[in-house]
């Protein structure tokens, strides 16, 4: 089945998922926070589907390849940044869950869609 729109693609439907649920946790951030953590986890979030989209977008499949990748690590960096909010109090670990469970699963997901183009090549 070849997949013609980004909007098909479970990677990206998920990730739009992660980005609603990044949302909800970042807002019990402290207000102060607001231009530190809070606007870092949003930025990565937001990133993730946005350069599926993008990469999905490009003519060349080494250049989809390329954006998936730097989609990696926007996820890691998503995880990261939710990890540190989890470290300093800003959310509890069990309201986190729904996140962290969501970034493990496009994580797999974006992993499937890599390796399966790279056989493309």
């Amino acid at each position: 089945m070849t997949i013609r729109f980004y909007k098909d693609l479970d990677v990206w439907q998920k990730s739009m998922d992660l980005v609603e649920e990044v949302y909800r946790v970042s807002q019990q951030f402290p207000s102060e926070e607001r231009f530190g953590l809070t606007n870092q986890i949003r930025r990565s979030a937001v990133s993730i589907p946005a350069n599926i989209a993008e990469g999905h977008g490009r003519l060349h499949l080494g250049n989809y390849i390329r954006f998936l990748s730097i989609t990696r690590g926007s996820l890691m960096e998503t995880e990261t940044h939710l990890a540190i909010a989890i470290r300093l109090g800003f959310v509890e670990h069990e309201r986190a869950a729904v996140a962290r469970d969501l970034i493990q699963h496009v994580g797999r997901l974006l992993n499937g869609l890599i390796r399966a183009l790279q056989t493309k090549l």
